[in-house]
């Protein structure tokens, strides 16, 4: 059996409860494996994506397929606190469960139990017919999707917990994760169309977001440029200083405003860019919502970031984007769509990596070796590309 797991110990460990599991549940389940999904007869859809806020927005093209297969059908999803705010307005989603599981987000025990109990309690009562675990991880199956109790649970094997799904979609190969979690969609039945994931920002977000911009004094005649210089992971973070290098070249050359972009966790690092930088730079970090941050990058001629979920959102809103790729493998999670830029070195290690700990030496090169003159020219080159399309971009750069 494959299991697309890199860490040595968390594989053994999900290989040893696979085989555990298989030998305990067998003469249980072996009985429910499989049958036919009719359409007409799922009237309740749960799916579940606890982890972590980009690779939530990397699922959301499953709704508008699956809302086309089961028109009749209620579909509820489940997800972070902090992610529930990018599904609040979308209209593919009937119900919104918020919940950080115990086992990727730190809480008190008895916080932890008493939440997983609740949790556990509603989904039960809502008696699901279709539980989708979009992750392919064990513990969402074994710990949400087996333990809904609903007729039918459909995911990944590659993560373990296989043995508790009734229907397993063939894993085929390592590719995007919106293709990814298509598959799911395809294996259920749905008919393939084009890609169509939003925010679905309100009007007044909209409005709201142009305000904030005049507020700080950035004006619409100029090239406005957004930089994200955070990410949930260290290692995928590209230097400060480096930022700041790109933001006097887009200020100096392009007569750009210069944004910063991040969460209340990342104003450290976007502090870092502002002090480091010659030009005047406009900060909003720790000062957006996700929503807000959407609707301030609707307005931007142009996003540069690292790997992370504002990546995804300006993936998902058509913002022409320079993508910096460190450990993290851009066939993966890279930018999706055809106005973007991806900035990497080619290192074979990155296939190996788990993005949490460097063992190359030196360290963090594949980051490290990344130059202010390689983004600043991808900045050039999805300019470009996005003006030649005739997407979002609507003056051309001067060189």
């Amino acid at each position: 059996m494959y299991y697309k797991i890199i860490n040595t110990r968390k594989l053994i460990a999900t290989k040893a409860a696979d085989l555990i599991g298989r030998m305990v549940f067998a003469p249980i389940l072996g009985l429910k494996k499989g049958g036919n999904l009719i359409p007409g007869n799922i009237r309740k859809i749960l799916i579940i994506r606890t982890a972590y806020i980009g690779d939530v927005i990397l699922t959301l093209p499953i709704l508008s397929p699956l809302k086309r297969l089961f028109p009749q059908a209620e579909i509820s999803f489940l997800t972070t606190r902090r992610a529930k705010e990018i599904l609040d307005t979308n209209p593919y989603v009937d119900k919104i469960i918020s919940y950080d599981a115990f086992w990727f987000y730190k809480n008190s025990a008895r916080s932890a139990f008493a939440d997983y109990i609740r949790l556990l309690r509603l989904i039960r009562s809502e008696s699901y017919d279709l539980v989708i675990e979009a992750r392919g991880d064990i513990r969402d199956i074994s710990l949400l999707a087996y333990l809904s109790k609903s007729g039918y649970r459909v995911s990944y094997s590659v993560g373990g917990g296989g043995f508790l799904l009734t229907h397993i979609v063939p894993f085929r190969k390592i590719e995007h994760k919106i293709r990814y979690h298509m598959d799911i969609a395809k294996y259920l039945g749905c008919e393939e169309a084009p890609i169509e994931w939003d925010m679905y920002l309100t009007g007044d977000e909209k409005h709201l977001a142009g305000r904030v911009l005049v507020e700080k004094g950035v004006h619409r005649e100029r090239l406005i440029a957004a930089i994200h210089p955070g990410g949930r992971k260290e290692l995928k973070r590209w230097h400060p200083e480096g930022f700041a290098c790109v933001a006097d070249r887009l200020s100096e050359e392009w007569d750009a405003s210069v944004i910063i972009l991040g969460g209340p966790d990342e104003v450290d690092i976007a502090k870092r860019v502002a002090e480091s930088s010659r030009c005047r730079t406009f900060m909003l970090a720790g000062e957006t919502t996700l929503r807000s941050m959407a609707a301030i990058l609707e307005r931007c001629d142009l996003f540069i970031c690292n790997d992370s979920c504002a990546l995804h959102i300006a993936s998902m809103i058509g913002v022409p984007t320079v993508a910096i790729f460190g450990p993290s493998k851009s066939m993966e999670t890279g930018p999706f769509g055809n106005i973007h830029v991806i900035v990497e070195k080619p290192f074979a290690c990155r296939y190996s990596c788990d993005e949490n700990i460097c063992e190359h030496n030196p360290h963090n090169e594949c980051l490290t070796s990344i130059t202010p003159d390689d983004v600043f020219n991808a900045a050039h080159d999805v300019c470009q590309l996005a003006f030649n399309q005739e997407k979002r971009y609507d003056k051309p750069v001067s060189d």
